[in-house]
């Protein structure tokens, strides 16, 4: 079964793009087919693979105002098993354009749904990179996905943005998608040195049990320099601390894919 994970947290700067780039590139280097859908207006994913965020045909924008097709929408990236559905700045002003239309908050899920049986068969995940915002696109996004992964910076006020987003899930789920379920909280930026990341993660832990991954990304210059040369971190240096626990958290993510499938 294609699995449809949403990387959310309306704060921006925790490390979602990262760690979309990363888990779908880590997962793709250990065989498994991953789509990754840009659908920040910012296009930081589509950069970060090495694409262009300009593209004015083959991107999600075209998809979702139905222009293009799916088969036309995705783009091969440079790593195998992993294709793209690009961003493009037009994307920020779809909520304008789209304000007298009822259903589109289901554009997306519409789209996705109709192509599950074909096009999109042969992914084991599809990953959508969300804006670091609780905007028209997020709650696209939420409506369509099956499951979350919340990236949670160990940070001060780190735990009281999340709460906000509990809420707002809760809500997606009462009215809008009452399956949407959270995979997992990932503790990003996380520093041995520093007493607050220890105490985040304790919390983290307590708050939200065995929801909390067991795998932490410390901070590393190397993932914040491996988008300029349009590249996975976990390709342009992968025996550093940063990929390597980019790899530990893919193959903890999938042992939870086997055990849901076992079960």
């Amino acid at each position: 079964m294609t699995n449809i994970i949403s990387v959310i947290n309306q704060k921006g700067g925790v490390g979602k793009t990262t760690t979309v780039i990363n888990l779908a590139a880590s997962l793709s280097i250990m065989g498994q087919n991953n789509l990754v859908i840009d659908l920040d207006p910012q296009g930081n994913a589509t950069t970060g693979f090495g694409k262009s965020n300009n593209n004015e045909s083959n991107n999600v924008y075209n998809l979702l105002i139905k222009k293009i097709n799916l088969k036309e929408a995705i783009q091969k990236t440079n790593i195998s098993n992993l294709e793209i559905i690009g961003s493009n700045v037009n994307l920020s002003g779809l909520e304008v354009e789209t304000a007298n239309d009822a259903k589109r908050a289901f554009v997306l899920k519409e789209i996705l749904s109709n192509e599950k049986q074909s096009t999109l068969q042969k992914y084991d995940n599809i990953f959508i990179d969300c804006p670091p915002s609780l905007s028209l696109l997020t709650i696209m996004s939420l409506v369509a996905s099956d499951e979350l992964l919340v990236p949670l910076q160990t940070e001060f006020f780190a735990l009281e943005g999340i709460t906000q987003l509990v809420k707002t899930i809760d809500r997606i789920k009462e009215n809008l998608n009452p399956t949407l379920s959270i995979r997992g909280i990932l503790l990003t930026m996380f520093d041995k040195r520093n007493k607050l990341s220890s105490e985040v993660d304790r919390e983290a832990r307590n708050y939200f049990k065995e929801k909390v991954y067991q795998t932490v990304i410390q901070r590393n210059v190397r993932l914040s320099e491996a988008p300029s040369h349009g590249m996975p971190c976990v390709i342009y240096d992968k025996n550093c601390v940063g990929s390597k626990s980019y790899f530990k958290l893919a193959e903890e993510f999938s042992k939870k894919n086997n055990i849901e499938s076992a079960a």
